[in-house]
């Protein structure tokens, strides 16, 4: 039984997920630096509604209430400014490299 097992055939997994949190007001990390293919996950752990949307309208969250969550994958490397749509003091970046 054993054996068979270790006869399996390993699946290399992507990039970690990563995970930012909006907290107080605020995207936490407010920098964040992934590897290209890598899904980051933002999570409303604040008490009001809250976006995370890019600078250049690339994507975009909607409205996420307390406890809700939104995923987005970064393809390409670059630097990706993002904000939230209903609080536009909130401001991150996401660095993507290769």
């Amino acid at each position: 039984m054993v054996a068979a097992l270790l006869a399996v055939p390993l699946i290399a997994a992507g990039p970690a997920p990563a995970t930012v949190h909006i907290r107080n007001y605020a995207f936490v990390p407010v920098t964040l630096t992934v590897k290209a293919g890598t899904t980051v996950r933002f999570v409303n752990d604040d008490s009001d509604v809250h976006t995370a949307t890019a600078d250049d309208q690339s994507w975009d969250s909607g409205g996420l209430d307390t406890g809700n969550d939104f995923t987005h994958t970064f393809a390409k490397p670059g630097r990706v400014a993002y904000r939230c749509s209903l609080h536009p003091m909130m401001k991150a970046t996401i660095v993507v490299t290769k």
